[in-house]
This record gives structure tokens, sequence and C-alpha cells, in this order.
């Protein structure tokens, strides 16, 4: 069995930074996608950043320039900087992985940042 745990939220001012991480364990063949996606209160998850086992990383636009994602082996990160009070919701991982003959979406639990204004 695969599982994703996350670590970094917390309390911040606006402008400050917060790093978020992921890790995955368990019977890992390989892993493609590693995603970061958030909720707002009261609004849909919506995807923040994707970064493929090629290297190619994509941004939503609201965060471009602000936060950064990365990898290596089977943890992603999400270096989050000059935050905003819209950015407050809570993250989850998701990682796409092969674990038996097929890759699968794995989920994290998620972990709550909120940005005071």
């Amino acid at each position: 069995q695969v599982q994703l745990v996350e670590s970094g939220g917390g309390l911040v001012q606006a402008g400050g930074s917060l790093r978020l991480s992921c890790v995955a364990s368990g019977r890992i063949v390989s892993i493609s996608a590693m995603n970061w996606h958030r909720q707002a209160p009261g609004k849909q998850r919506e995807l923040v950043a994707t970064i493929f086992d090629s290297g190619n990383i994509v941004y939503a636009d609201s965060v471009k320039g602000r936060f950064t994602i990365s990898r290596a082996k089977n943890t992603v990160s999400l270096e989050m900087n000059r935050l905003k009070p819209e950015d407050t919701g809570i993250y989850y991982c998701n990682q796409r992985i092969l674990s038996g003959i097929s890759y699968s979406d794995y989920w994290g639990q998620g972990t709550r940042v909120t940005v005071s204004s």
C-alpha cells in the first residue's frame, strides 16, 4: 500500500513564506507526475503546481513567480513566498505512482495554510 504524508502547513502573515513537503512510502516502482492542489474555504479544489518526471513544471497563473515546486526521489516540495490571504486553504499532495501493473493517483491527507492580512 502506498501512503503520502504532508507537512509544513501553518499560520503566516501576508508576505511571508512557507515550505510544504510530501513524502510517498510503500511499494513504489516509479512516480510520474507530482502535484499540489489547494482548496480554499467555500471553493472547489484547484491545481496549484505540477512537476513531471521529465522535469517539466506547470504553475497556476495565481502562483507563478511566487511558488516553486521541486522533487527528489519520493518527495515533492512546494516553496511558497510572498504569500497572500487568498493563498489560504488546505493544500493536498497528489502523486501518480506505479505500484503494481499500472499507475494510480494517490493523495495526502492535506495540510492547512492560513495567511493573515
